[in-house]
This record gives C-alpha cells, sequence and structure tokens, in this order.
C-alpha cells in the first residue's frame, strides 16, 4: 500500500512538471488568498499581543476615572460623542481626598508634554521626550517597574523635591548610556531634576516610544507646564481583586459628588477597568479576524475553482493514459487517487508558498509600526487546513470522473 502510495506521488509530481506553467498560476492564485488570510492574521495577532501585554501589566484590579467613557451614540447615521469636561486638578484632588474605599491606592496624573528637550553636561536630547507629572502611585497602579533606584515615596510628592524616574531608553541608549545613572542631574527648561529612578523596558505603541519618558512629582510639573484645560487622569488599584466591583461603585458615587451631578443627571466622565480594555481590543481584534476570514476565503474560492478546472483538463489531456492504466488492471479507486494526490501536492505548494508570503508581509508591518510579532501557529494551521480543505473539494470532482472513464473509450480518445 506505501509503496502504491509512493509511486503515486511520482506520477503526480511528472504531471505538474509537464504542466509547469500552468501549475505555477494554479498555485499563486492558492498562494493568494492563503497570502491575504494568514497575512491579516499575522498583523492582528502582532496588534493583540502588543496592546494586551500593555495593559495586561496593569493587572486585573486596578481602574481609571477619564474623560469620556469612549462610547458613542448614533444620531442619523453619524457617530455624535458627548463632549464632557475636563478633570481639572482641584476635581482630582477632591476626589483623592474623598475616596476612602479601604486597600486602595489612588494617583493623580497628567502629561505635561511629549516634545520636551532634556540635558545631562553637553549633551542633549532630541525635542522628543514625554514629562508626566506624578504621584507616589502613579507607577505600581500603571503596571511600571523600577529596575534601578526607586520610586517617588510621600516625602518627594510632599515636598515638591526636583527628582525624578526615567524611562529606560535614558540608561541604554540615551544620556545615561554606560554610566549609573541614579543621582545624575537632568534639566528641563531649565530646572535640575536629580534621578532616583529607572523604569523597566516597556517598548513602543503605534510607534510611539514608551521608554523616551521621564516623570517628575505632579506639582513641579504643574508649576513648570502651566497650559490651558489641562486633562487629570485618576487611576486607583485595589489591592484585593473580589473588591474591585464595589471599589468602582464606590468611586463613581464620590465623582459624581465632586462633579455635583444631581440623581437624573448622567455622568459625565468615564471609568474603565483594565480588564475591561483587554475585552474591548479583543472584540476588535475578532472583527479584524472575522474581516481577514472573508477577504481569504473569497479568494480561495477562486482558486478552488481555478484547481478544478486545471484537474478537468488534466483528465482530459490523459484520457488514454487512464484507458492504457485501465486496461494493464488499475483499479477505479486507483485512478482516482492518483488525481487526488495530484490535486492534494498542488494545494499543498500554493498553501506553502501563501503562509511564507504572508508571514513575511505580516512581520514586515508588525516591524514597520513597532508592535510585537508573534509567530501566528493559528493562522498556519488554518491555512494548512484551508488548503487541504480547498484540495480535497476541487479534487473529489476529477478524480471521480477519471476513475469512471470506460477504458475501450478513453483507449479510442484521440
Amino acid at each position: 500500500m506505501f509503496k502504491l502510495f509512493l509511486e503515486n506521488i511520482k506520477i503526480a509530481l511528472g504531471s505538474i512538471r509537464t504542466q509547469l506553467l500552468r501549475t505555477i498560476l494554479t498555485i499563486l492564485i492558492i498562494a493568494l488568498g492563503i497570502w491575504a488570510l494568514v497575512g491579516i492574521l499575522t498583523v492582528v495577532s502582532a496588534l493583540e499581543n502588543t496592546l494586551s501585554a500593555n495593559f495586561a501589566s496593569m493587572g486585573s484590579n486596578t481602574f481609571n476615572i477619564n474623560r469620556y467613557e469612549f462610547t458613542a451614540r448614533r444620531n442619523g447615521g453619524d457617530e455624535v460623542q458627548k463632549v464632557n469636561p475636563i478633570i481639572s486638578y482641584p476635581e482630582a484632588k477632591a476626589f483623592k481626598e474623598h475616596f476612602d474605599f479601604p486597600s486602595t491606592n489612588t494617583s493623580i496624573s497628567f502629561y505635561a508634554t511629549s516634545t520636551a528637550e532634556v540635558k545631562f553636561e553637553n549633551e542633549k536630547t532630541d525635542p522628543e521626550i514625554s514629562v508626566v507629572g506624578v504621584d507616589e502611585f502613579y507607577i505600581p497602579n500603571s503596571g511600571l517597574e523600577v529596575t534601578q533606584g526607586r520610586n517617588f515615596n510621600k516625602f518627594d510628592i510632599d515636598n515638591n523635591t526636583y527628582s525624578c524616574v526615567v524611562g529606560s531608553d535614558f540608561a541604554t541608549k540615551g544620556l545615561l548610556k554606560d554610566i549609573n545613572p541614579i543621582g545624575k542631574i537632568l534639566s528641563v527648561r531649565g530646572a535640575k531634576f536629580k534621578v532616583i529612578g529607572v523604569l523597566k523596558e516597556k517598548g513602543s505603541t503605534f510607534g510611539n516610544s514608551q521608554d523616551l519618558r521621564m516623570m517628575i512629582p505632579i506639582q513641579v510639573a504643574r508649576s513648570m507646564f502651566s497650559a490651558p484645560n489641562i486633562n487629570y487622569t485618576i487611576s486607583s488599584m485595589v489591592q484585593q481583586k473580589e473588591f474591585l466591583d464595589a471599589a468602582i461603585n464606590e468611586a463613581l458615587v464620590t465623582m459624581r459628588q465632586v462633579r455635583k451631578l444631581n440623581p437624573v443627571e448622567d455622568n459625565n466622565f468615564g471609568i474603565s477597568r483594565s480588564d475591561d480594555l483587554i475585552n474591548r481590543i479583543a472584540e476588535m481584534t475578532g472583527v479584524l479576524n472575522i474581516s481577514a476570514w472573508v477577504i481569504g476565503i473569497i479568494t480561495i474560492f477562486g482558486s478552488s475553482i481555478a484547481l478544478m478546472n486545471i484537474m478537468l483538463v488534466s483528465v482530459t489531456e490523459r484520457t488514454r493514459e487512464i484507458g492504457v492504466r485501465k486496461a494493464l488492471g488499475a483499479k477505479r479507486n486507483t485512478i482516482a487517487f492518483q488525481f487526488f494526490v495530484e490535486t492534494l501536492i498542488i494545494g499543498q505548494l500554493g498553501g506553502l508558498v501563501g503562509i511564507l508570503l504572508g508571514i513575511t508581509t505580516g512581520y514586515l508591518i508588525a516591524v514597520a509600526i513597532d508592535f510585537s510579532f508573534v509567530i501566528p501557529w493559528l493562522a498556519i494551521m488554518a491555512a494548512v487546513l484551508t488548503t487541504f480543505i480547498v484540495a480535497v473539494v476541487s479534487g473529489s470532482y476529477p478524480a471521480l470522473k477519471a476513475s469512471r472513464l470506460d477504458p475501450i473509450e478513453a483507449l479510442r480518445y484521440e
């Protein structure tokens, strides 16, 4: 049986070589569909991996109070978003003072600028450094980790010390490369800050480096960066995850009181849980996955028609060969299996080319937009299964037609 299988493979490969151009075109048609499928799924996997890693680092026991709920309502078919007032510093401070849920740490922060120029001795950076005004709870609440030095403490924040915690790029490839960064003095807008800590590397998201940032005490940041309408972010971490829902409910009541909303008014702020963000990412990537399958299936449907066509032509061209084999005693299932193996080889070759092109394209796109590339095993398995199904569907009818040919009529065929 095994020898018969090998013999059929040799016959199939010989037939493919005699119809090389037609076979190559069919393989490319199949590869195009698999390329689209695997390429999109690879990029989606990289996107999901990058965003999930960023939000998952916050843990599942944190929540943020933001300006918006990130939901939209429809009005005449257009997306309209409710305009909420910014979260001002007095409001953020009032919330922190009045929100006293047990075992909960609340932080207040704001992005002062994303175009700061930082100096160290005679060197300076490009104007691309993000400066964030924070308190002592910002780093743990954001899922960040200090690898050198220490985090801010209550003394630093209460006394507005000119100290800073910097991103990993400062120590690995920036101003403080090849030296001990702790205790060094960095200058921003003429103010001098002592480095007390360096953060663990976070990488980039959508092309924006998370390691080119500098954190300073929030009151110092407010005195240096006084742009109008600054929006503050409130973040809370509950020490025990089972109390997260209760903490969010109390935070909701507290923020409504801070904003002086009466019972019939809707919230003019948003509360988002870290695990909700991960679920939203999963929903978005799910839609993209479905889109990839739709595009791939449409293309693969066309390739299956092309594959069936080439096999029908092959049956017609090899009618006399089939007649000779039947006259020499070949059974119907042997003839059918020969053509089926040929179809299967062409389908798998097309799938292999498509997988290689899809992974390469996905990798290049992921690198270009700073996503964390992962090998899309699910997409690869889906591609292999899809090409197998295409081969089975496309090869069954030609194989059946070949096996049913009358040997006498086949020998007469010209």
